[in-house]
């Protein structure tokens, strides 16, 4: 589980890993700027706003359980933002009664699953390993979104369709936050930042495989959530 922290590069990786996640997260704020100028949601799903409030909800919980102040701080903020994301689609959504279904869905989910490991208090070990086992769970979840667009890549043996800039964003702060569970021992961190490392790096090939014949930056401001880890 989780250890302590010493002074020097240890504290300075996790500040720089706080401030590389948030930049990430707040790639969301993009997303939303064209909903607000369309005065639409369009085709996009708001799935992955709700999926991100979740998963940092519950990171969130986890950090407090562990006392690690670098996994708070950055899901305090991840939390407020996906929760922002998730108002501002259900503003401009038409389908607004599916997406309360399924944002209440997850509230039950997040307040089940806090309920059940507060019954935990005597067993205070069992009750971090719980909360991270869920924290693993959602996020490896959360990585499967992208998958579908790894096999139209393949199959169409082009790349285009894949946000280059952000999936390397994704490999430095998954990478990140991997040395920094390794530093504190910590598995449930460890785990989950490994396998965002690996989806980006395979990602990352396909680039090298399927080179892009005509890449646009900006084609694919709505699949841009979808690629941020969510932790």
């Amino acid at each position: 589980m989780s250890g302590t922290m010493t002074p020097g590069y240890d504290s300075v990786l996790s500040t720089t890993a706080v401030i590389s996640t948030v930049f990430q997260f707040l790639s969301g704020a993009v997303i939303c700027r064209k909903y607000i100028q369309k005065k639409s949601t369009g085709d996009s799903s708001g799935v992955p706003f709700i999926c991100g409030f979740l998963s940092c909800s519950f990171w969130l919980r986890y950090g407090v359980l562990t006392n690690e102040q670098s996994v708070i701080m950055v899901n305090i903020i991840g939390s407020t933002l996906f929760l922002i994301y998730t108002l501002v689609y259900y503003v401009f959504t038409v389908n607004k009664r599916a997406y309360v279904k399924q944002f209440a869905l997850v509230l039950a989910i997040l307040i089940g699953v806090i309920v059940y490991t507060n019954s935990l208090q005597d067993e205070p070990q069992k009750m971090v390993h719980i909360t991270g086992i869920v924290c693993c769970i959602v996020t490896v979840c959360f990585f499967a979104a992208p998958l579908t667009s790894l096999l139209h890549v393949i199959r169409v043996k082009n790349s285009e369709s894949l946000p280059l800039p952000l999936i390397a964003t994704s490999f430095f702060v998954s990478l990140q936050w991997l040395i920094y569970g390794i530093l504190i021992s910590d598995s449930f961190i460890q785990i989950p930042n490994f396998l965002g490392c690996l989806l980006s790096l395979l990602q990352l090939g396909l680039f090298v495989l399927y080179p892009p014949r005509s890449y646009s930056y900006s084609g694919q401001g709505y699949k841009l959530i979808e690629q941020a880890v969510p932790f």
